[in-house]
């Protein structure tokens, strides 16, 4: 008596032109976002991108109806999303992750639009950076800023320890993707697009079971903004990485009787350990640097300085004076290399802690070694090293444009425009990858390796980071593997083998210290090396198929290779020996990744028949 009318539920009938159930739920989840906020949107992820899945496959635009629709009882017409407004199909399909997004873009034409329209990827890139205000530059900036947020990330795989895996380090909610990173004695600095220079702390922090741990690069702070690029000790060591050199731009206050005030360039210096800044020198604003790297001992610390025109400037400085309070003048003068090559437009350099590498715009290399040690291991002769003119650049001869280079401690790694890896310098240890350990005075191309992500020459190894063919990433190294530094691999190797590494998908670049090997995750649409295919009259010695029962030739030397690989294998003494000579000959062969891990996990489950040792579960890693 006392109740109200009660609601009364009809029976359900079919679902009416303007709305099916699943486009229903998609756009209702979509509603509830908007006023849940950012919990609510994180809570409701699930359900938007199940309701947006639904309606690609009942209604796809250039599919058509759904096969045996229209026999189904209670199903009615099909329902088309171009029906709804484009703003609410964006809304909707912002909430899915860019993993997500990207493979929607794929289905269809219509799809495709929708998923690679600007207000897609705004609404995606402030959802990953609420703070980001500016998109960036580009042909499409919110696009490419949401991918270096979302692919950013920083991993580290310690060589010591019980626990050998990889590790990611904290994510700056500020920063801009990663650009590159630096390691040093205590720390990690990371540099994001916009200029924010990030100082990485190592920590002792609280695990889950309430034990106190020392944990990697687990806290950030803002070290300073502005920043264009920075540089530390040239050396492999991070131990004599004390100070950091920041090359930034900074607003100064304009002359007597001015108003206003003008951006000059300037080197800050750091102490790594606590980011304190001890020192600073500010350039005229007429000068606009993009680049600093350092060479020399820490009384002669000479910094380079490349313009955005292409000229190189040095300064010297006194490290072990930098902690003092005092003023003074350093001169800045042109090197050598710009003023008796004035014509040369320099695009990058490379250093370490006596000689310099620089790569002109027109792809070629010019060298500055100061040291006859280090100059008898990179060309094996003292013939035209002078030791009173230590700055005159030498011409390095190759065939093609390159692209870039690692500079190790006494060799160095070149990559042309074709994607082809030329090595040179001692290889004491196997560290060229040529398969030998005999020295190289020029470069020699590494036959088995093309088109590399990135390339990282140390003291006595060298890594490489390549896709395979299924797009995935792997890491191969070859030279010394003391102290775990090529993981799988304890003896070393003398050819680039794939290390048990775990590598991250959109890994770009990296960097082995003597206890930790750090890979940086990043893709920037817009920037990333674009390889030309080899003509077919300069393939030469290049590894290739077989052409077939009725080919009478080998252009590529397979059936020669095959032949040495077997004369090799036969010089092992013992049959342990002969199972890693073909290890290592696995690796230089042109398989594909796949077949390489099966003939590699072959040899190790043989291997271990033959030592007496049970077959036992796989190595997860390999």
């Amino acid at each position: 008596m006392g109740e109200g009318p009660r609601r009364q539920r009809g029976p359900r009938g079919p679902p009416s032109p303007g709305g099916g159930h699943g486009v229903g739920k998609a756009a209702g989840t979509g509603a509830k976002e908007l006023t849940t906020g950012g919990l609510g949107a994180r809570r409701d992820e699930g359900k938007s991108r199940e309701g947006a899945v639904r309606m690609v496959k009942r209604s796809c635009p250039s599919c058509g109806p759904e096969p045996g629709g229209e026999e189904k009882k209670g199903r009615g017409n099909p329902i088309s999303v171009q029906l709804f407004p484009p703003e609410l199909v964006e809304h909707i399909i912002s909430f899915l992750p860019v993993r997500d997004v990207v493979a929607l873009g794929q289905t269809c034409h219509y799809f495709h639009e929708v998923c690679d329209a600007e207000g897609v990827w705004r609404r995606i890139c402030r959802r990953l950076s609420p703070r980001l205000r500016e998109q960036g530059s580009g042909v499409r900036p919110w696009k490419r800023a949401a991918i270096l947020n979302y692919t950013k990330g920083l991993y580290f795989q310690a060589f010591g320890g019980r626990r050998r895996c990889l590790s990611k380090s904290v994510a700056p909610l500020l920063a801009h993707g990663y650009r590159r990173f630096l390691p040093t004695k205590d720390h990690v600095f990371i540099l994001d697009y916009a200029g924010t220079l990030f100082f990485l702390k190592n920590a002792l922090v609280s695990s889950t079971l309430g034990q106190i741990q020392w944990k990697r690069a687990c806290r950030y702070v803002v070290l300073c903004r502005g920043a264009k690029d920075f540089a530390s000790d040239p050396r492999c060591d991070t131990v004599y990485r004390k100070y950091l050199y920041v090359l930034a731009t900074r607003e100064q206050p304009g002359m007597v009787g001015t108003t206003g005030s003008r951006a000059c360039d300037c080197v800050e210096v750091y102490l790594q350990s606590s980011g304190q800044r001890v020192f600073k020198m500010t350039f005229h604003h007429s000068m606009s640097f993009k680049q600093i790297v350092l060479v020399g001992q820490e009384t002669q610390r000479a910094l380079l300085l490349l313009t955005e025109e292409g000229k190189i400037y040095s300064l010297v400085v006194n490290e072990t004076q930098l902690d003092q309070p005092r003023s003074y003048t350093i001169q800045l003068a042109l090197r050598k290399v710009s003023r008796c090559l004035p014509h040369l437009r320099v695009a990058c350099m490379a250093s370490n802690q006596s000689s310099t590498l620089y790569i002109t715009d027109q792809g070629g290399v010019y060298f500055e070694v100061h040291t006859p040690g280090v100059y008898r291991d990179l060309f094996g002769t003292l013939q035209a090293f002078d030791p009173l003119d230590q700055q005159m650049p030498l011409a390095l001869s190759l065939p093609a444009k390159i692209l870039f280079c690692a500079l190790g401690y006494n060799h160095l790694g070149l990559v042309d425009e074709f994607g082809r890896i030329f090595m040179q310098g001692n290889n004491r240890y196997g560290q060229l990858g040529t398969g030998d350990k005999m020295d190289r005075g020029e470069p020699t191309q590494v036959h088995y390796l093309q088109r590399p992500i990135a390339l990282w020459c140390g003291l006595n190894h060298s890594l490489v980071l390549s896709q395979s063919s299924d797009f995935s990433k792997e890491l191969l190294g070859c030279g010394c593997g003391a102290g775990g530094r090529l993981p799988g691999w304890p003896k070393g190797s003398a050819s680039f083998v794939k290390l048990h590494v775990k590598v991250p998908l959109c890994a770009c670049s990296l960097c082995s210290t003597r206890e930790c090997l750090y890979m940086l995750s990043s893709h920037d649409i817009e920037h990333h090396p674009t390889y030309r295919d080899l003509p077919a009259s300069r393939v030469v010695g290049t590894p290739e198929p077989s052409l077939g029962p009725g080919a009478s030739q080998d252009p590529g030397g397979t059936a020669r290779a095959c032949e040495e690989y077997l004369s090799q294998i036969h010089s092992c003494p013992t049959l342990q020996d002969r199972m890693e000579k073909m290890k290592e000959i696995v690796g230089w062969m042109p398989l594909m990744a796949a077949q390489k891990d099966f003939f590699w996990e072959a040899l190790d489950m043989l291997q271990r028949a033959a030592a007496g040792v049970g077959p036992g579960p796989p190595n997860p890693e390999s």
